[in-house]
């Protein structure tokens, strides 16, 4: 009898190690009772779909998670085939600090980069 062999599942959003650190700067200063911080795609601005990232304090079922150096980061379960094969980075220049997204699935974005369709 030979034995299965496991195979590691994908990640559904690549974290470069900037992204990475600037996660375990945000657990460092994480509110009392944070477990990580969470990934959605909620509905709003002019091309329907905009990313958010949030302290969360609990494990929602369907929820991805991805185990950091610096924290556990959640991808909310509703959003992942919105971002599955995304790369999620932190970038900081002398005028903004944010995290920016290479998202495959976007079809379209809106000027100011706040919104995107699929």
């Amino acid at each position: 009898m030979t034995e299965a062999k496991t195979r590691q599942i994908p990640a559904v959003v690549k974290l470069t190690s900037a992204a990475e650190a600037r996660i375990a700067e945000l657990m460092s200063k994480a509110p009392e009772g944070a477990i990580g911080v969470k990934l959605s795609t909620p509905r709003r601005g002019c091309s329907g779909l905009a990313y958010s990232v949030e302290y969360v304090n609990e494990e929602a079922k369907f929820d991805e998670k991805i185990e950091t150096p610096g924290g556990v980061f959640y991808i909310d379960g509703a959003s992942v085939l919105y971002l599955v094969g995304s790369t999620m980075d932190w970038v900081e220049d002398d005028f903004t600090a944010g995290f920016v997204f290479e998202n495959p699935n976007a079809k379209g974005a809106c000027g100011c980069g706040e919104s995107f369709m699929v």
